[in-house]
């Protein structure tokens, strides 16, 4: 089988030939990898199934394996990521489910993590090339998106949100089109000590959607939205307690970073906040249930049928 993909441009064009024993044994498996994800783990569609690619990635610090699963009835496809496992990835795409709007699907085996594609304009991309050239409606759009981003990551403290570690997700909706912003690198949750690293739009790589925010929207709006994403965590958290409770435990007996990191950033959170919880915090794991008790006990929703 051939590892190669030409799309990408930090992709690494490799040419291997596996014995067509073994290529067998791994075309098998990845498509059971598939059907884990997005079926129901049979191996009943595996005979509509084929592998088509196996691309050796060089960007990023896991360098994984991009798979291309194709159905060979309607040639749909869709991509899968093979990495090294992290501590802060699998927390990250944990809070992610729990605590986002977005759900993504993943696995972990020992030290190895299979997550799926998620779909979007890299950031990047899309400031260089479709930003300058929205309508003013748009741009009041993604500027609400942003700032509602930028708040989730601050909040359940997922960091280094660059240009390049999320997508932009486009939708077209009746008489508009709709922007959602989503993160697709979780390595670095709960692991730097500045907080600013925790707040998209203090990036430099972001500095075009911040200033672009600032011209858009008044401070009013921006407040209000800010609002809005905290009353809409604490909700999810609630929703989602008991399992938030027990990934909270793994995280406070696991050492995710070090200590000086966590002083630093406890430290910068208690002096915003002025709530204790922060100073008492012992390790990360302290500090992201802080963080989100601080979100619930003051921005729980009081209406009556709110859940």
């Amino acid at each position: 089988m051939a590892i190669l993909d030409g799309e990408d441009r930090d992709t690494l064009w490799v040419d291997c030939i596996y014995p067509q024993g073994e290529r067998d044994e791994l075309v098998t498996n990845l498509k059971r990898l598939y059907s884990i994800l997005h079926a129901d783990g049979s191996d009943t569609i595996l005979p509509f199934l084929t592998v088509d690619s196996i691309a050796f990635c060089t960007f990023g610090n896991t360098k994984p394996f991009r798979i291309k699963v194709r159905n060979v009835i309607n040639d749909n496809y869709l991509f899968l990521y093979i990495k090294r496992c992290d501590a802060s990835r699998v927390y990250g795409l944990e809070l992610e489910q729990l605590l986002s709007p977005n759900r993504i699907n993943f696995l972990v085996h020992g030290n190895t993590l299979i997550e799926e594609h998620i779909v979007g304009i890299p950031g990047d991309v899309f400031i260089e090339e479709k930003l300058p050239s929205l309508p003013l409606q748009d741009k009041r759009a993604l500027a609400k998106e942003f700032v509602k981003f930028s708040e989730r990551c601050f909040l359940r403290l997922l960091g280094d949100m660059r240009s390049y570690n999320y997508v932009v997700v486009i939708t077209q909706d009746f008489d508009r089109i709709q922007y959602r912003i989503r993160a697709i690198d979780f390595d670095q949750q709960s692991y730097e000590g500045n907080a600013k690293v925790y707040q998209p739009e203090h990036l430099p790589e972001n500095a075009s959607l911040s200033d672009m925010t600032a011209g858009v929207l008044p401070q009013a709006s921006i407040q209000q939205y800010i609002k809005e994403e905290r009353a809409l965590l604490a909700r999810r958290a609630a929703g989602e307690r008991a399992r938030l409770n027990e990934l909270l435990r793994c995280m406070k007996a696991d050492r995710i970073s070090g200590e000086a990191h966590v002083e630093a950033l406890k430290t910068e959170l208690w002096g915003l906040t002025g709530d204790v919880n922060f100073k008492h915090a012992g390790n990360m794991g302290d500090v992201v249930d802080a963080a989100l008790d601080f979100i619930q006990r003051n921005y729980k929703s009081d209406a009556p049928f709110a859940q």
